[in-house]
């Protein structure tokens, strides 16, 4: 970043509007702990939330799965259909990962799969919100066309866990017909066997069963396309697998996977901090650096470590820092609240209010991220 001059906004530093000097003591104390709360959220792991409610005997269950059953239902608006096609597929798609599949519930399995395949699927009540609902793969209460529902059973009981592929077409009969298609019914299910073809439901599911393990000789295999290894090191950094650490290190030489590299490092142990230190300081790549920053507020975060601050505060301070990089450290120091962080953001700060370019998309990002993490420091140093 180009040095520029400074050009002081305010000749005292504020955390706030006015109406912040009118709220009474019991008020600001209750504000923080909300804001507290809100931080630390964004330390959780998601890859933590599902394992939760499992009993020390339901661990153990997830740990042994090896044979799953395969229970697929095929339904069209004529009533039940083959589900011949729909099994064999699923059946191949969990082989990928290694797992075994049986077809009658008589035979020896570990979990019960469960694919419920709608030609128009039927409404199943009110979806809860927040975290696996809110993804894109999560069942929808609005959509009302072809789509197949993934569920799974362990030792008879129904888990929370749950998944749904569409078509891209709600209309089946009219998708069809522009198909020149005959029965719609079966145009619906062949366009679902495809989605399931495509949708990584057995990387989910070993994620969902904690079987780092699997994912990682998939990582390893030179037959895995690069869009898969970063789908697996997302899972492996949510699932906070400290054993995949080595390869993501491998990973780091790959130009295309290493952000995602980086990315998974920063849900693992401290032992990645040096990593990402070095990366951000000596990788050529200003993605790559970005990166690091952004995982290094997420590690330093979710263990309560403040070493990565004073890291981030020296690229912070560097005049040679790109403002892309420099929006992801103050991202970060924002993520772990330190008073050493709020002097060093408040010069920032004042030299950025001095640069006059509404149109800079990227300098617009770099002072809100700026503004927002004087706020977290600030506000965590005085009132906690």
């Amino acid at each position: 970043m180009k040095p520029v001059s400074a050009a002081p906004r305010l000749n005292t530093p504020s955390t706030g509007n006015r109406s912040d000097k009118v709220w009474s003591p019991f008020l600001f104390a209750v504000a923080l702990i909300l804001l507290s709360y809100c931080v630390l959220s964004l330390f959780e792991s998601p890859g933590l939330a599902y394992r939760e409610y499992f009993t020390t005997e339901q661990r153990t269950q997830l740990e042994k799965i090896q044979t799953v059953f395969v229970d697929v239902l095929g339904l069209t608006d004529k009533g039940s259909t083959d589900a011949t096609p729909l099994i064999d597929t699923v059946v191949q798609r969990l082989a990928e990962v290694g797992y075994s599949a049986v077809r009658n519930a008589g035979q020896a399995h570990d979990v019960v799969l469960r694919v419920k395949c709608e030609q128009r699927k039927t409404w199943e009540g009110t979806a809860v919100t927040g975290g696996d609902a809110d993804l894109p793969d999560a069942p929808s209460r609005l959509w009302k066309g072809p789509a197949c529902q993934l569920s799974y059973l362990l030792g008879g009981m129904k888990i929370k866990w749950q998944k749904e592929v569409r078509t891209e077409f709600e209309d089946a009969v009219a998708a069809a017909q522009a198909a020149q298609a005959p029965d719609p019914g079966r145009y619906a299910m062949a366009k679902l066997q495809e989605a399931l073809e495509k949708y990584e439901f057995p990387l989910l599911l070993a994620a969902e069963w904690g079987h780092a393990d699997r994912l990682l000789k998939l990582l390893d295999s030179p037959e895995t396309s690069q869009a898969r290894k970063i789908k697996i090191m997302s899972l492996l950094g949510e699932m906070q697998a400290d054993e995949a650490m080595p390869k993501l290190k491998e990973a780091l030489k790959d130009r295309d996977l290493a952000r995602q590299a980086l990315s998974a490092i920063g849900n693992l142990g401290r032992d990645g901090i040096p990593l990402l230190v070095e990366m951000m300081n000596t990788s050529p790549q200003l993605e790559v650096q970005a990166a690091a920053a952004k995982s290094l507020g997420q590690l330093g975060g979710l263990h309560g470590d403040a070493s990565v601050v004073l890291p981030l505060l020296a690229k912070l301070q560097d005049s040679k820092t790109d403002w892309t990089v420099l929006t992801e450290v103050a991202w970060a120091l924002g993520k772990i609240p330190d008073k050493r962080s709020i002097q060093p953001l408040y010069d920032l700060d004042k030299k950025l209010q001095a640069i006059r370019d509404p149109d800079n998309v990227t300098l617009k990002k770099l002072k809100e991220a700026v503004f927002w993490a004087i706020k977290q420091c600030d506000t965590w140093d005085q009132y906690s």
